[in-house]
């Protein structure tokens, strides 16, 4: 919990430094490639918590890494590996997207179906949920499922509608045993 609350600072003043310099997009690229590496690479994440590598050679190794990486935020993880707190890189990286969403206005939505949707179904879905995000606009992330047997889930903030065959199954099953 203390590690979150961390990350969430340090998302945001890096998100108060992205919107002051006019660098919000790029800085969330950078930051979505970087909770890439980190989720990805057990041997990078493995360097970030190793208290045996200094922060001076953690640093160079991240500058060669991160070479293409905008200025700010090169000196933003210079910053938070000299205060020792490298090991939240992957959770600040998170936390910067999650706020730079709620920043413009966006909601992360997750469609989950059993095989690839034409757009009118999905068009359709998606006009049902809108009134759930108050308006906000969708950003929407779409995976394949087989084992839901046809339907689909949404997930949307932190609710969740689930239409799939397989949980109506599993409902009718649950009904059935008691």
């Amino acid at each position: 919990m203390t590690s979150t609350k961390a990350a969430s600072r340090y998302a945001k003043a890096l998100l108060d430094l992205a919107i002051e310099t006019n660098q919000i997009d790029s800085v969330l690229k950078d930051m979505n490639y970087l909770h890439s590496v980190t989720v990805e690479s057990p041997d990078f994440a493995l360097l970030i918590k190793s208290p045996i590598v200094n922060s001076d050679k953690k640093i160079s190794i991240f500058k060669q890494l991160f070479g293409d990486f905008q200025e700010l935020s090169i000196k933003f993880i210079e910053l938070i590996t000299k205060k020792g707190r490298e090991s939240f890189l992957g959770e600040i990286a998170s936390a910067f997207e999650t706020l730079v969403n709620q920043y413009k206005g966006i909601t992360p939505l997750t469609l989950v179906s059993a095989k690839p949707l034409d757009e009118a179904t999905k068009t359709l879905i998606l006009s049902k949920v809108q009134g759930l995000t108050s308006g906000k606009t969708l950003k929407v992330t779409e995976k394949v499922d087989a084992d839901l047997i046809g339907g689909f889930i949404v997930r949307v903030d932190d609710k969740q509608i689930d239409a799939s065959v397989a949980s109506q199954l599993n409902n009718l099953k649950q009904r059935l045993t008691r």
